[in-house]
């Protein structure tokens, strides 16, 4: 099979041919349709994961998937050849991505049936941003006309969270850059977004919409201790970026860091709001699997939203 695979760290990604995997006792195996880039597989490539997961080369990148099931492991029930799936490779080693034509999954967690109404498309985008978006507003505990920061609103995971954090009935404070960027995130929701940019002078922007400081922050992007300086006291922020209560001594605010964790209540919560049309999924810009590496160059050039990869 075509997968995106580096032979060391750090490498550039390219497109080389791999074995087809089998799926292994409870796994199945998916034919990919869909996938998209996060993070993760920028900072595998870079070599910033060394030490601390395993790596296994010839290491295939990828996290999302959609596809439909091709085959099934020893001992798996409740799926079948040719049920349609979406989720998150989630797999305790980094090498059995899902930037493929196929991949394997448990099939116990980090899996989701792709609803009617969901393009595999944007279920192929949607498993780890959404989860991480979820969990964060999630683990602030934000409410109804509480105001969050959301520094990093213009990329996959904040394009997310600004949805659901309007959803909400929260006051949103979105950081991006002007032009292009806040064009994209004031136009994610009908609800009103307060856009700010990051690049000028970020707490006299924030204090004249939130003088008291913002209720919340999540910190996708930028630097998190300053961040916490536009916090109300008792306020709370959410880190998937690295961010520890250890950073901000002496500051009246709560950290909790996120691990996102795209069980199967979550994604199919996410999926069914997708599907009714109360949530979209940012995809901005699709390549095919032989363009991975325009695909990559494209999230290094901080493309907005999701980049999605067509695999099939």
């Amino acid at each position: 099979m075509r997968a995106v695979t580096v032979d060391s760290v750090p490498a550039s990604p390219a497109v080389t041919e791999a074995d087809t995997p089998r799926p292994e006792a409870g796994e199945l195996l998916v034919k990919v349709a869909a996938a998209s880039l996060n993070g993760i597989d920028v900072a595998t490539a870079a070599g910033y994961l060394q030490g601390m997961m395993e790596h296994r080369f010839p290491l295939i990148l990828g996290k999302d998937f959609a596809g439909t099931v091709e085959a099934l492991g020893e001992g798996v029930e409740g799926f079948a050849a040719g049920d349609e799936v979406f989720g998150v490779v989630m797999k305790p080693f980094l090498g059995a991505g899902s930037l493929a034509q196929y991949v394997t999954v448990p099939a116990g967690h980090s899996l989701a049936r792709i609803p009617a109404g969901l393009k595999a498309q944007d279920a192929g985008a949607l498993g780890l941003a959404g989860a991480t978006a979820a969990d964060s507003l999630n683990a602030v505990a934000l409410v109804e006309h509480e105001t969050v920061l959301i520094s990093g609103a213009a990329g996959g995971v904040g394009s997310l969270a600004v949805q659901l954090a309007a959803a909400r009935g929260a006051v949103v404070i979105a950081t991006a850059r002007p032009g292009a960027q806040t064009d994209f995130v004031t136009g994610l929701t009908g609800a009103e977004v307060h856009v700010v940019d990051f690049t000028g002078d970020l707490r006299a922007q924030v204090r004249d919409i939130a003088p008291d400081g913002v209720d919340a922050v999540l910190h996708l992007a930028g630097d998190g201790a300053q961040l916490a300086d536009l916090v109300r006291p008792g306020g709370r922020i959410a880190s998937p970026a690295g961010l520890t209560q250890d950073a901000v001594k002496g500051k009246d605010v709560t950290i909790h860091p996120i691990m996102a964790d795209p069980n199967a209540p979550t994604l199919t919560a996410l999926a069914e709001q997708v599907a009714s049309g109360a949530l979209r999924v940012p995809v901005t810009a699709t390549y095919p699997l032989a363009q991975a590496a325009q695909a990559f160059a494209a999230f290094a050039a901080s493309t907005p939203g999701k980049i999605a990869v067509s695999c099939s």
